[in-house]
């Protein structure tokens, strides 16, 4: 019953509230209060940590102490920045290691159409993707002979092997010779997989070749812009070709 009581009276009791800013220092502001102090404090004391600690750190300093940012870097807005270093390289120089850059990525073009040429003999691109279909036209005297036709008997061939661009034997072939090779379909399915393969990496070789071509036309125009001449951009540099420009004419020696 006594903290009743208490809580009871404590409700009926008089409302402290702290002190306003005089009407004569209302100029300074809020009058500071409690909390208002321990958050002034807390921040100068932490402040008066941190420079006691950078005091000790530089008295505790190995006065022959050095690594390069100390002349690397420099001051900019309140933030160290690490220098820029300078283009040492004459223009002779800079012409030279494009060139070097040039040789490079040619060497690597030219192995890679070496490649190219080598996977072509060993294909043959008679059934890849994308070749556009062979025709072959047959000529015929009457109109009869039109709507009689067959093409596995013109061909002198089974009517399976119609469909075929290679490897198309005849009747009489097959009857004096026995079928080398596989003829499982498991097996010819793994060959078929193993030569779409093959194609799909002749295809990627192809196209890191033309790549290679355009870096090394875009190299040579960097480096040939390092001339002084006088040159005018004729056309952008885009994904598949370097920029093209229009150079002075100069009379040479």
């Amino acid at each position: 019953m006594s903290s009743a009581f208490r809580k009871a009276a404590k409700s009926g009791q008089r409302q402290h509230r702290e002190r306003a800013q005089p009407a004569a220092r209302k100029k300074l502001g809020l009058l500071e209060k409690k909390k208002d102090y321990r958050l002034r404090a807390d921040d100068y004391r932490k402040k008066q940590n941190a420079l006691r600690a950078l005091q000790k750190k530089a008295l505790d300093k190995n006065p022959n102490e050095f690594y390069f940012k100390m002349i690397h870097t420099q001051l900019r807005d309140g933030v160290h920045v690490i220098k820029q270093p300078k283009n040492e390289a004459t223009p002779e120089q800079m012409k030279l290691m494009r060139t070097q850059d040039i040789k490079y990525v040619e060497m690597k073009r030219v192995a890679e159409a070496k490649k190219i040429e080598r996977l072509k003999s060993e294909l043959h691109l008679l059934d890849a993707e994308g070749k556009s279909p062979n025709k072959h036209v047959f000529f015929l005297d009457t109109k009869k002979e039109v709507q009689e036709f067959d093409l596995a008997t013109h061909l002198d061939t089974v009517p399976e092997l119609v469909d075929r661009v290679y490897n198309r034997p005849t009747i009489a072939t097959l009857q004096k010779e026995t079928l080398k090779g596989a003829t499982d379909p498991a097996h010819l399915k793994k060959l078929a997989q193993q030569r779409k393969n093959q194609y799909d990496l002749l295809k990627q070789r192809i196209e890191r070749e033309k790549a290679m071509f355009v870096v090394a036309q875009k190299i040579q125009t960097r480096k040939d812009l390092l001339d002084k001449t006088h040159k005018v951009k004729v056309k952008k540099e885009t994904t598949n070709g370097p920029a093209i420009y229009k150079f002075k004419f100069q009379r040479k020696r």
